[in-house]
């Protein structure tokens, strides 16, 4: 696992934004996997920016979902179709069918979730994905004591989840759907490259479990410690209570500069 600590978190969307631009030009197609939430956005305002600048095409790269409301149909403003389709798709150019996402509105939908990771490998895999962090070192929905090797499936949202998400459906909790289908922690560790973006001190617990605990699903995070190339990239207040921090800045900086990330 490569953790590299960066000033701030408009600094963690240009270096992740980067790597997303060279993975673009050496493969055109490439299956991004993208998260919802705020900590993802400054990596997709820096790719934007870098396609409006010409820098890099993203018309013919795919896009494959995280997770997604259980119950809301793909229309609706809030499902993360949607606001995918807003915050991502429609400012890198990339057309809805070289969408991907589970189908929360299936009649089965523990079908659906086997038929979203055939999809998925089928596809060919992800070749980078994109993952935040909860404080309590969940990643998608997948909460403290998930299986290290769980599959993509249907997961209930704690109270406490549904109401932090009230603030999307006009500060009703009546409106917040009580299930998600998220990517298990096997499905997301078959992806080439992971991603994770940490910003804030709230997070600097989470991030030290992630990178120096053991692999444990108290912090399903950890599994990264698992998986041939992962990197970590947090801000200095996300990094505070990291006890390898120096050796974590002295080995990104002296890197060979065409390793990227």
């Amino acid at each position: 696992m490569e953790v590299v600590i960066v000033p701030d978190a408009a600094a963690g969307g240009e270096l992740i934004a980067e790597a997303m631009t060279q993975l673009l030009r050496r493969k055109p197609d490439a299956l991004l996997g993208v998260a919802t939430g705020s900590t993802p956005l400054p990596i997709y305002q820096a790719l934007t920016a870098k396609v409006r600048s010409g820098a890099v095409d993203a018309t013919r790269a795919r896009i494959a979902q995280l997770d997604e409301y259980v119950g809301l149909p793909a229309e609706h403003p809030e499902s993360y179709r949607s606001v995918l389709r807003r915050e991502v798709l429609e400012p890198l150019g990339v057309r809805m069918d070289a969408f991907m996402g589970p189908d929360g509105t299936a009649a089965d939908v523990q079908a659906a979730c086997e038929a979203y990771d055939r999809a998925l490998a089928g596809a060919g895999g992800v070749d980078l994905q994109l993952l935040g962090i909860g404080t309590d070192g969940h990643i998608g929905f997948n909460e403290p004591c998930s299986s290290l090797a769980s599959r993509t499936r249907i997961k209930t949202l704690t109270e406490q989840t549904r109401i932090d998400n009230a603030r999307f459906f006009d500060g009703d909790i009546a409106q917040v759907p009580h299930h998600v289908i998220t990517q298990g922690i096997g499905t997301i560790l078959e992806a080439r490259h992971l991603v994770l973006l940490a910003t804030g001190e709230g997070k600097a617990d989470a991030v030290a479990a992630t990178v120096e605990g053991p692999v444990a699903a108290v912090c399903p995070a950890s599994a990264l410690q698992l998986h041939p190339h992962a990197t970590v990239v947090v801000d200095e207040a996300a990094a505070s209570k990291l006890k390898l921090a120096d050796y974590f800045r002295h080995t990104y900086t002296n890197k060979p500069e065409w390793q990227g990330i």
